[in-house]
């Protein structure tokens, strides 16, 4: 029964999202992406300095309650309305994005994996699997240009929080993996087989 839910996760920097993205370019009327990182949760109560000390790279960072919960309304044929996360100001915006109901929703994070009722949501699983360096110098590059921030920052965060969390929980939960992608999203072997199975299910509910 729809809708199929598809889960891709991967390290910061792996290329899940060109992934997610290149994927829906072929359902392009049947699919919804949603990622994990709408759902930071809203910090009012901390000023601008005390949020950039955050960890953002646990899942205690997420409110991963309430995707599991808009999940199970998009599948029921409800509408949501998900937060929206600004990463400059590290806190959630004032507004939300409605979401209509699709064939098939994507959902994308580094953590989504890590949550058991979230896991087993999912109908197929891809982990995106990409050299450390790499994930490391996309981040660096996105950063400093989508964010503001400074390589200095970007560093200090990348060492003391997104690798060691890295290690301990994105590393661990690729074994949950149904599909592993290498280097990247535009794996374009990768994509053509998950496109392919994507058909298939589709063409037989």
């Amino acid at each position: 029964m729809y809708p199929i839910i598809i889960g891709i996760a991967g390290g910061s920097g792996s290329g899940k999202t060109t992934f997610a993205q290149n994927l829906k370019k072929d359902f392009e009327n049947e699919i919804v992406v949603l990622s994990h990182d709408f759902y930071y949760k809203n910090h009012d109560d901390l000023s601008f300095e005390e949020r950039k000390k955050l960890n953002f790279d646990h899942p205690n960072a997420f409110d991963t309650d309430m995707l599991v919960e808009q999940l199970k309304d998009l599948k029921a044929g409800k509408t949501i309305e998900h937060p929206v996360y600004s990463f400059v100001r590290h806190n959630r915006e004032d507004y939300t994005v409605k979401i209509e109901p699709k064939k098939i929703i994507l959902v994308e994070g580094i953590l989504i994996f890590e949550n058991k009722e979230l896991r087993d949501m999912m109908d197929i699983k891809i982990f995106v699997d990409t050299d450390a360096d790499i994930r490391f110098i996309r981040r660096l590059v996105r950063d400093v240009n989508e964010r503001g921030r400074t390589i200095e920052s970007i560093i200090e965060q990348y060492c003391s929080t997104v690798k060691p969390m890295h290690e301990q929980f994105v590393e661990y939960s690729k074994k949950y993996a149904d599909i592993i992608v290498p280097e990247g999203g535009n794996n374009k072997v990768a994509l053509a087989m998950v496109k392919e199975q994507i058909k298939n299910i589709l063409y037989t509910i």
